[in-house]
């Protein structure tokens, strides 16, 4: 674990220092950059010596009770259930990560379709980064707003594009760390079960496979809420790269410090790394913050000698959590944060479905099993409370007075750690059912998948482990066979590739633009994979879609900018509004504007042209710097 706490802590540190240094300076540059990461190298050597080796362990954590394995066929191969498992894994971080994006000729072209639009986005962020903007940045993809993302892996790349490591291996190199760092965490956290359950995720969809003998992504369709984990979360989602085995790697920590009452089990983070990872989690990952922030109010509630140090790292994380969630939502000013919503996306376009249909078309046996192991951990639970002796009463309470009987129970309810978990996992899970955390219902999985990790090593050490084998290859199987099928299908399905952008046009607009201001904002057409954008330059408005799911309602100002491009009405006057200092009049624009007039042509300086297009000046008194 030594290892993995030390690469996520250089990731954390490295990003939280570019920002304070480059918020002092002003934007990031070389030596700010390459001083981030001597910080982060610093304190993840620091953690490194100061942690203490943990002994490999086959299969999870043991902090629930298991049942003795003797001569069980799962248990004595399951080296090579782990070794078939970790073959997948590698499979798919090979196969996404090192075609996340590529060269074909002169397109660039991507293998993912759910990547077409969130890759665009994260380029764009990191190049902005990369730019040297001042810190925290505008939007570059809204022009009254500043940057709305947790964006802390892309300012972690961003680091690296500044002191000129180039892009794509830069990439695909960070997701393949972070595919090994969170097999590691996943296996650590539950075993070769866990690893399992992440790359095959999943409820029925997939067993079309039986009627059509194709392998095909079927949870990819419109119609599947509950879909591929890795192909539309981790590949997509960039945050997940660092918030995942981060979390995961908390998830462990908190369990064995306030689960087990054996020695050699606490090898722990140190108090000061466990705070680190805590707090700066929103700059990554907002959904995963909450999830682990509900992960302790239970611990605190059902734990209560844990209570004093789970309120110190509590106390002592707030204000840096809440500067970073200030920063990462424009000051709060991200619409529809949350909201009241009944069933997830139940109710909602082509996920609509009768209740009952839904649930297990999109998760199959598993919210059945998932229910049974609440009984069985509650049957048990209560057992335990009734073997327990009583408890006196406070002191100076009577035992016959209702306040003391209640304040007694109170202080003395306790919960075993699996069942504080499990609970935990049910909060988690009742949170999205009901609560939208964004303008799109379907993002509610990024709290959905941290239930999900939380049951898992506990459906495995509660029930499938007391089952005879023949029953727990059965269960295995009908779990995660659909999500088996949809994995293999995704990663077939992306060839010969997706085109993403024109190779040279991005090049030629990057010499073109050089020159200008980094902070100037251009008009041109609104979209995900706009040249401009790929080279981290702020324009008025990008794809709507992203703006959608960041809170922000562009229709008004998508209006605005699409009459200053075709010329009509007073545009100068429509420029000085929209705060436009460069018209960038290139492929694109002329495609989605044909029927523009093209005043500027005659009006403005033309400051840049060439065959990708042209750049018109509207002075620097159109934006106020």
């Amino acid at each position: 674990m030594r290892l993995l706490s030390t690469g996520l802590i250089y990731v954390a540190v490295s990003a939280v220092a570019a920002l304070l240094l480059g918020e002092n300076a002003g934007g990031l540059n070389w030596s700010i950059s390459f001083v981030s990461l001597i910080v982060g190298a610093t304190v993840a050597i620091a953690l490194f010596f100061l942690m203490p080796p943990t002994p490999v362990r086959l299969g999870p954590s043991a902090q629930s009770p298991v049942v003795t394995e003797g001569d069980d066929p799962l248990a004595r191969y399951r080296s090579i259930w782990l070794c078939l498992v970790g073959f997948v894994f590698a499979i798919f971080a090979f196969r996404s990560f090192c075609w996340l994006f590529y060269f074909e000729g002169d397109n660039i072209d991507i293998q993912s379709p759910f990547n077409l639009g969130d890759l665009g986005l994260h380029l764009t962020y990191i190049k902005t980064f990369a730019n040297g903007v001042s810190l925290w940045p505008d939007s570059p993809i809204y022009v009254y707003s500043k940057l709305r993302y947790p964006v802390g892996i892309d300012l972690f790349n961003g680091i690296l594009t500044n002191l000129g490591f180039d892009l794509r291996p830069q990439l695909a190199a960070t997701g393949l760390l972070a595919s090994l760092a969170t097999f590691y965490a996943l296996y650590r956290w539950g075993g070769t079960f866990t690893v399992a359950g992440f790359l095959f995720n999943g409820g029925i969809a997939g067993y079309a496979f039986v009627q059509t003998h194709k392998f095909l992504d079927y949870q990819g369709t419109s119609h599947v809420s509950w879909k591929s984990i890795p192909l539309t979360m981790f590949v997509t989602q960039r945050g997940l790269l660092y918030a995942i085995p981060a979390g995961l790697l908390l998830l462990r920590q908190w369990r064995i410090k306030y689960g087990s009452d054996s020695d050699q089990e606490k090898q722990l983070l140190p108090v000061w790394a466990e705070y680190i990872f805590y707090a700066t989690m929103p700059l990554f990952h907002i959904h995963t913050f909450i999830a682990l922030s509900i992960v302790l109010l239970v611990l605190f509630l059902t734990r209560p000698s844990s209570r004093s140090p789970l309120f110190k790292l509590v106390a002592a994380a707030v204000l840096p959590a809440v500067i970073f969630v200030w920063l990462t939502t424009d000051k709060m000013h991200a619409g529809s944060i949350l909201d009241w919503h009944l069933g997830w996306t139940q109710n909602n376009g082509d996920f609509k479905m009768p209740f009952f249909r839904f649930w297990f078309f999109n998760f199959g046996v598993f919210l059945p099993l998932a229910l049974a192991l609440i009984g069985i951990v509650a049957r048990q639970e209560s057992k335990d409370r009734l073997a327990r002796p009583s408890s006196a009463p406070p002191p100076g309470q009577h035992s016959s007075g209702l306040i003391g009987s209640i304040i007694g129970r109170a202080r003395n309810f306790e919960l075993s750690i699996d069942a504080a978990y499990l609970a935990a996992a049910v909060l988690i899970f009742l949170l999205a059912l009901c609560v939208k955390t964004a303008p799109w219902e379907w993002d509610n999985i990024k709290l959905l998948i941290w239930a999900y990790f939380i049951t898992l090593p506990i459906l495995w050490n509660r029930m499938f482990i007391r089952w005879p084998f023949s029953a727990r290859v059965g269960a295995c199987l009908i779990l995660f066979f659909s999500g088996f099928v949809s994995l293999i299908g995704g990663l077939a399905a992306g060839r010969p590739g997706y085109q993403f952008a024109n190779r040279s046009e991005i090049d030629f607009v990057a010499a073109a633009v050089r020159k200008l201001p980094v902070e100037a904002r251009f008009a041109g057409f609104h979209t995900y994979n706009h040249p401009l954008l790929l080279n981290g330059r702020k324009m008025v408005c990008g794809y709507a879609g992203h703006l959608w799911t960041q809170g922000i309602k562009s229709s008004e100002v998508e209006s605005k900018l699409d009459n200053l491009m075709l010329g009509q009405g007073d545009w100068k006057k429509t420029a000085r509004e929209l705060q436009v200092r460069y018209l960038f009049w290139g492929n694109l624009e002329k495609t989605n504007y044909g029927n523009s007039t093209h005043p500027w042509e005659t009006q403005l300086p033309l400051v840049a042209q060439g065959p990708w297009g042209s750049i018109y000046d509207f002075g620097s008194g159109a934006k106020r710097y």
